[in-house]
């Protein structure tokens, strides 16, 4: 336990990086807030959206209702398979302790991910906590919704950090359903005993977790020592 901190928020910065990415539906839902509701209910017209890939977090109910906590407007979230592409883990830490997530090329390779619909407002603020990441413009990928509909012209987020390497290779995130997978799987908790052990290994996984949330600084510091590769940005 942290001086002057109680253990149940220790508890509950170490189970939200620790669950990283969070639940994700595997049908179309729509997020409100912290209700999450049946598309039919909330009537949205995707015509007047805007369309962005996501994939790690982005895809959750949790995070979706922290991110767009000053949003009253729904948000709709359908499950999509991105194809070519895997989603890995990101060379950094995230402010909340987490290595979160990016994408990468992987031909072959088959990956669940979600298509979200924004409003302008609700974009501005996703795009408010995206400060690791670039907008990507993804022109003729392959995507499609679960019913074989095709989805193109999209935008996602990319890190600007690359794709954290272990052992020369990416790793895929075993919480992301995929087919035909080359990259090995690491869970959260996997990945950051890996990087605890390789970074402090005098430390315990919670006094790791929590330094690392704590001090900005020191975040950084364990980031710039990461292993990385960039995103291909070509087949």
């Amino acid at each position: 336990m942290r001086k002057g901190v109680g253990v149940s928020e220790d508890s509950e910065i170490l189970e939200r990086a620790m669950r990283y990415p969070y639940a994700v539906p595997m049908r179309p839902f729509v997020q409100q807030g912290h209700r999450t509701l049946d598309p039919d209910e909330a009537g949205i017209d995707r015509q007047q959206r805007s369309r962005l890939l996501v994939y790690g977090s982005n895809a959750s109910p949790e995070q979706l209702a922290r991110k767009l906590a000053l949003s009253a407007d729904p948000v709709l979230v359908e499950p999509a398979w991105l194809h070519d592409f895997d989603v890995v883990y990101s060379a950094h830490f995230a402010a909340y302790g987490a290595v979160p997530a990016t994408l990468q090329r992987s031909p072959g390779t088959t990956v669940r991910v979600a298509i979200i619909h924004l409003t302008d407002e609700q974009l501005r603020l996703v795009s408010a906590t995206e400060l690791n990441y670039e907008l990507t413009s993804f022109g003729e990928e392959t995507c499609e919704l679960p019913d074989g509909e095709p989805v193109t012209q999209l935008s996602a987020y990319i890190s600007r950090h690359g794709c954290l390497l272990i052992d020369g290779s990416e790793v895929a995130l075993v919480a992301v359903p995929a087919r035909d997978r080359d990259f090995a799987e690491m869970s959260e908790p996997q990945v950051l005993e890996h990087l605890r052990s390789a970074l402090r290994p005098d430390e315990s996984i919670d006094t790791f977790v929590l330094s690392g949330v704590t001090d900005p600084k020191l975040a950084q510091a364990r980031t710039e020592q990461l292993g990385r590769r960039p995103f291909l940005t070509a087949s």
